[in-house]
């Protein structure tokens, strides 16, 4: 297939690698070029706006920072909607707002077009691994159609509903995580006050009912204080207060995700929102 993707950041550039390993042509559009360079000698064709990628593919994946670059991609001058070509499938793998998932359905239903939002998870190293959870809103006939190319990069694929149920449910994904991050930091910081070896503890607790993803992938990195992000602090801010102005629209209270939000923002104002989420373990250290 002609495939085009937009954003290859951390994430964006492995699910790009795992589309040419595959055979697949990619023109790939990213504001800084620089970025790419390795995509580009992978054999992907890079080009300088969306609407050329509009122009040259027939499945089109985005994946940006902030609900605002999705509008500008989408409904920008030299955007998607605007220039793609009838029969176009559009993916938004960017954790955005689902409002905003709904708008660019119905846009794109009118031009003829379709439009998926599929929300990720897995970070960097279910990028690169291939094994990404992807969340699925839009017509599921069309997800059928497209199952062949998630299944390159994602392990757990599910259709979740109408447009906007993927952006919905990626929200319970972060807010899942939100409070099982304030306890992995809290078990390593009493570890390490008890005297313990934080590592071997990790061999004891990861593996049993309080095991999870954050434990053993994030853990094993706030112990050796190795903040690089696989997924950003500004980004996890920005999911989180995503879903806490929808719970706040519905008048649902969700403590734990107004704690995780406002630890987050004080390691953030520390200077630490472009390091990996691992560093709120810092909130405790400062």
């Amino acid at each position: 297939m002609k495939i085009g993707f937009i954003g290859t950041g951390v994430m964006g550039s492995s699910l790009v690698k795992h589309l040419l390993d595959h055979e697949h042509e990619v023109s790939i559009f990213t504001r800084t070029a620089k970025k790419a360079e390795s995509l580009v000698k992978a054999g992907a064709f890079l080009v300088d706006s969306p609407q050329q990628v509009a122009n040259n593919c027939e499945l089109i994946f985005t994946m940006v920072g902030y609900p605002a670059d999705v509008e500008e991609v989408y409904f920008g001058e030299r955007g998607l909607l605007g220039n793609a070509k009838k029969g176009t499938i559009l993916v938004d793998l960017t954790t955005s707002q689902p409002q905003l998932a709904q708008r660019i359905f119905e846009a794109a239903t009118l031009k003829g077009l379709h439009a998926l939002d599929a929300p990720v998870s897995g970070g960097d190293i279910g990028a690169k691994n291939g094994v990404l959870s992807i969340m699925v809103g839009g017509e599921k006939e069309i997800f059928k159609k497209i199952s062949p190319v998630f299944n390159l990069f994602g392990e757990n694929i599910v259709f979740q509903g109408p447009a906007g149920s993927g952006q919905h449910t990626k929200m319970c994904n972060q807010i899942n995580i939100a409070s099982t991050m304030i306890g992995v930091c809290e078990s390593l910081i009493y570890a390490e006050k008890a005297g313990l070896d934080p590592e071997r503890v990790l061999r004891s607790i990861s593996s049993g009912a309080a095991g999870s993803w954050s434990l053993s992938n994030l853990a094993p990195k706030m112990i050796n204080e190795d903040f690089r992000p696989g997924f950003y602090i500004k980004h996890f801010i920005k999911d989180m207060k995503i879903a806490a102005e929808e719970a706040e629209n519905w008048g649902l209270d969700l403590p734990g995700l107004r704690l995780s939000l406002s630890m987050y923002e004080k390691v953030a104002a520390q200077g630490h929102e472009e390091q990996g989420t691992q560093a709120l373990v810092e909130y405790y250290r400062s």
